[in-house]
């Protein structure tokens, strides 16, 4: 299974970083070790003295493919769900600053959370979905799929130029406006259109 994660995929989240709006899809990547086992609460490491959440949308691949025109990007997946991109914001912006690759940052162990997966025929439209995150009760980060800077079906078609896509990898699609740190003791929660998914502690 691989992980392959869309960065500045909003533009509201582009706006609050000060960054430029991409041009192309911006794709890093986690290990498989980044993922938070289903159930476990998520541990501050001890290299990071803020650790930032990033609520997004997740796309589960369900057939190999390389080079898939966006018309039938469609095709190679069946379900989605919602995640949690964890990054330890002083270590992304240290080896930023060094011009460094920020791999470490995002792709630490359990930085990855996952929910379950839903078929996406609940949904009437994929790219008009709502999705959130709340912290201690109040919601945080608030989205919809429709203000995605490139579309699902497009990151799938821009990815499997250069990667083979296969059955089980994920795609985070990226996250709106809203990250912040989290604190020991923190509650957090993640939902698709009101459907809670994700409830873990920060310990």
């Amino acid at each position: 299974m691989k992980i392959i994660c869309v960065g500045k995929n909003y533009l509201d989240h582009v706006k609050e970083f000060d960054n430029k709006i991409p041009k192309e899809p911006i794709i890093f990547t986690k290990p498989d070790t980044a993922v938070l086992r289903k159930g476990f609460d998520f541990y501050i490491p001890d290299f990071s003295s803020n650790i930032h959440y990033e609520v997004e949308i997740l796309v589960k691949i369900c057939k190999v493919g390389k080079n898939i025109q966006a018309k039938f990007s469609h095709k190679y997946y069946e379900s989605i769900g919602i995640g949690i991109d964890f990054t330890a914001r002083d270590l992304q912006t240290s080896l930023k600053e060094n011009r460094l690759p920020w791999a470490l940052a995002k792709g630490f162990d359990d930085a990855a959370v996952i929910s379950d997966f839903i078929p996406k025929e609940q949904y009437k439209d994929v790219q008009n979905i709502n999705f959130s995150l709340s912290l201690n009760g109040e919601v945080k980060q608030s989205g919809n799929t429709k203000d995605m800077l490139f579309s699902i079906d497009k990151i799938i078609a821009y990815i499997s130029k250069y990667i083979t896509l296969k059955k089980g990898d994920i795609i985070y699609t990226g996250t709106p406006s809203g990250v912040g740190p989290v604190s020991v003791g923190d509650k957090i929660a993640c939902a698709i259109e009101n459907q809670n998914l994700i409830n873990l502690e920060i310990k």
